[in-house]
């Protein structure tokens, strides 16, 4: 992995197609036509540092062929390159041939220190990546890894993978298709001593004995060679992703989410009858006051004056916003942004626009790419195919230049072209004096309070999430990531809204600044968990693994933080604006 925010890259994820798409067709291929097998990077979840299949000494072709990538598979370090594997369909082969070749010392050392840090093998077959099937013998439940590992180390000896068994499944429908197509790619890794007949054809000995044989330091040369057997499937090309899918503990998976939604959606529940209850009793109660001239003001009415008084670094908050906004719904991306800041930031009577769009424009997008570039330099020096190419980052500086700050200052037009946002009361000339406030409702409190709820409808996804990432097992529960940003979207608005309720009902009318960072606080116990996750779940043995890491996981944490401010701002301006349009002001 290693190349591209994480946030990015799980949007460019392409392990969950279990559906026909647009441009994605199925191939159908006669009986003894050829199947290419391409392979693909090296990956490693100790290194995060991918690399091209050929840096290990395997069998090039005379003439490799790089396939064409997207900006994704770019970002993500894929090298996906053609190969010598003769694969026809529906012939079956056994221990065949692909290449002897020399190992020098230096080749030895690659092998071993790939082995150490557990790299694995990528390849393709119709776009179906190759997969190594677990059973567990106590239920006998079926799983499935991405790729088969490089080799083996059992008491300092190194053993190779040399000899590798392939399983293809295809299905056949004479009424809707000519030919075959490929529904599914497993591998089994063997490694083996070959012996060379008298007519040059190959033996590989007793295939079924799992002691790995072939010595990597004891072998002067090696011999690859595979097996190719092909079987027929029930499955068709649409549901061929389902077997891929069967993921470690998904019952666990499943029923944790559903626990986290009862659990956040009582609390939330709980908090907005409350809130409901109190706030219509509030309503009534001011109104009542209005009757009586002789009443005493008292609570959030009291401050009606200061409510919307411009915050202190307006532009920074502004900007925020804009930017959290634009993130939550990319699709409009920098219009949005633009837009949300002029806005806000017109309501308060700022007079530096310009500096407002600008940074609008560069904030996030210029603090990402920073990191991304400084990464990259490290992912560079490694030799990684993860380093993404000069070209390829001056795509990305056009996208940004030509597409994303114009769609920013065009936004921002719209946004001071239109009237201001229009309040309810009148800002007082003369600021009120806020009284002492108790412990619990101090900002650093209570933003670390209100941080608790988001992040625990969120945590258990989290978790998989990342493993997808950092432990390159296959996600696809999308369904349920699109629920639980529903969740994360409810609580950050309630949780906001009430605190700032509380707030204002103690005389305290610095809301602005607070409403944002209450819910945005959550960022800090999703980086957290990512250290936690770091220290219990990963093995990265390598320095340049650890800044990718924790590199990543801050951009993932500064971008959870906009969003989540962003919403929970938002959400507490409409309350606000709305529970003072509500009652009567002299």
């Amino acid at each position: 992995m290693a190349n591209w925010p994480a946030l990015v890259v799980v949007l460019l994820l392409p392990q969950a197609t279990c559906f026909y798409l647009p441009g994605v067709a199925p191939t159908e291929y006669l009986d003894g036509s050829r199947v290419d097998l391409k392979v693909n990077k090296l990956t490693s979840v100790k290194t995060q540092l991918p690399y091209r299949y050929y840096t290990l000494p395997y069998c090039p072709p005379k003439e490799i062929h790089v396939t064409p990538e997207n900006l994704g598979e770019i970002l993500m370090g894929d090298s996906i390159e053609n190969s010598l594997y003769d694969v026809r369909m529906k012939v079956n082969v056994s221990c065949a041939l692909l290449c002897d070749r020399a190992l020098e010392e230096e080749e030895k050392a690659v092998f071993q220190r790939m082995i150490d840090h557990e790299y694995q093998v990528n390849w393709l077959v119709d776009n179906l990546p190759a997969a190594m099937k677990y059973q567990k013998t106590s239920s006998g439940a079926v799983s499935y890894t991405n790729g088969f590992p490089v080799g083996l180390k059992i008491d300092r000896s190194y053993f190779v993978h040399n000899h590798i068994q392939i399983g293809l499944y295809y299905h056949t429908n004479a009424e809707e298709f000519e030919g075959s197509r490929v529904v599914g790619f497993e591998v089994f890794p063997l490694s083996i001593q070959q012996q060379k007949n008298s007519d040059g054809t190959l033996q590989c000995g007793d295939m079924d004995d799992p002691v790995p044989h072939f010595d990597l330091m004891k072998e002067q040369s090696i011999t690859y060679s595979y097996d190719v057997v092909w079987i027929p499937s029930p499955i068709r090309w649409a549901s061929r992703w389902d077997n891929y899918l069967k993921m470690h503990e998904g019952q666990i998976h499943w029923f944790s989410i559903i626990n986290s939604l009862m659990i956040v959606l009582f609390l939330s529940g709980m908090v907005a009858m409350i809130l409901l209850r109190t706030l219509h009793r509030d309503i009534a109660k001011y109104n009542d006051m209005d009757a009586d001239d002789s009443a005493e003001e008292t609570g959030w009415k009291l401050v009606h004056g200061d409510v919307f008084r411009k915050p202190p670094h307006s532009k920074a908050l502004a900007v925020s916003v804009g930017s959290g906004g634009m993130l939550l719904l990319f699709t409009f991306a920098g219009i949005l942004a633009g837009y949300t800041s002029a806005r806000f930031y017109k309501m308060w009577k700022g007079e530096d626009w310009k500096k407002t769009t600008l940074l609008t424009a560069f904030l996030y997008p210029g603090t990402v790419f920073c990191i991304f570039f400084v990464l990259d330099l490290f992912i560079w020096g490694t030799q990684s195919s993860g380093a993404v190419p000069f070209t390829t980052m001056f795509a990305l500086l056009v996208l940004w230049f030509g597409i994303s700050v114009p769609l920013v200052f065009l936004g921002a037009f719209f946004g001071y072209k239109k009237a201001p946002v229009s309040l309810p009361v009148r800002t007082n000339q003369i600021p009120r004096q806020v009284p002492a406030q108790p412990w619990y409702i101090t900002g650093t409190f209570s933003c670390l309070v209100g941080g608790v709820l988001p992040f625990a409808g969120v945590f258990t996804e989290l978790f998989f999430i990342m493993s997808s990432i950092w432990q390159h097992q296959f996600y696809y529960l999308f369904g349920f990531l699109m629920l639980v940003l529903l969740i994360l979207v409810v609580t950050c608005a309630e949780i906001s809204i009430t605190l700032a309720y509380f707030q204002l009902t103690n005389e305290d009318y610095n809301w602005w600044w607070r409403s944002f960072f209450t819910s945005a606080s959550s960022a800090l116990y999703v980086f957290a968990y990512s250290c936690l996750y770091y220290f219990t779940r990963m093995q990265i043995g390598h320095y340049v693994g650890a800044l990718l890491y924790f590199g990543y996981m801050f951009v993932i944490s500064y971008t959870f933080a906009l969003i989540t401010g962003a919403i929970g701002f938002s959400a507490t301006f409409m309350f606000v604006r709305t529970i003072y349009g509500s009652i009567k002001i002299d």
